[in-house]
């Protein structure tokens, strides 16, 4: 199944001529592609799926599908590995 994630806009910046961003999932953040949504300002949020902001959303519509793929247990994706499990040989 694709899902996408809300996330919060933290900063933005160009790289090779692409917008990008750094995106905010609930403590979590990434670098995500920021082109289909070009106007986006920070401080919004945006859907992001395999590191693309397909729309924007508004805070709470973001906290709703937030708390909907939390509840699914579908947010392992965000999750960070510890250091020893960082280390650890395939």
């Amino acid at each position: 199944m694709c899902l996408g994630i809300p996330g919060r806009v933290i900063g933005t910046f160009r790289q090779h001529d692409v917008l990008m961003g750094k995106v905010d999932f609930g403590g979590v953040s990434k670098q995500v592609c920021l082109d289909h949504v070009p106007d986006v300002q920070i401080g919004q949020y945006v859907l992001v799926h395999v590191g693309f902001a397909l729309s924007k959303i508004d805070e709470d519509e973001a906290g709703r599908v937030f708390a909907f793929l939390e509840q699914m247990n579908q947010l392992d994706e965000l999750a960070v590995a510890s250091p020893t499990e960082a280390e650890a040989p395939p």
